[in-house]
């Protein structure tokens, strides 16, 4: 029985301690430089002409590593408020997607 009891113990003692170390590493943390939230953009829809000042603060993204659709010549994806938006490079949106 105590070798029973002994496992159970050890078992529950490591999903217990693997668990907080998931909730650990998944928190959000604000004050890491490179921390976004995500902004729901209801304009940012096909054929907004997207201001320049949002387009230019998004981060260029390959399309491939994140299974998004090929971008047609003169298209790029961006991550903007973490969303993905293919837009032309005068800021005209083809495509959104959002991140979460």
């Amino acid at each position: 029985m105590k070798p029973i009891f002994r496992t159970l113990a050890l078992s529950t003692l490591a999903l217990t301690l693997a668990g907080g170390t998931a909730a650990a590493f998944a928190q959000d943390h604000s004050d890491h430089p490179d921390h976004t939230q995500y902004v729901k953009h209801e304009e940012w829809k096909k054929g907004y002409h997207m201001r320049q000042e949002d387009w230019s603060r998004g981060e260029q993204v390959d399309w491939h590593s994140h299974h998004l659709k090929r971008p047609p010549s003169g298209y790029e994806w961006r991550q903007i408020d973490e969303n993905f938006v293919m837009a032309s490079g005068n800021g005209v949106i083809s495509t959104t997607v959002i991140a979460r």
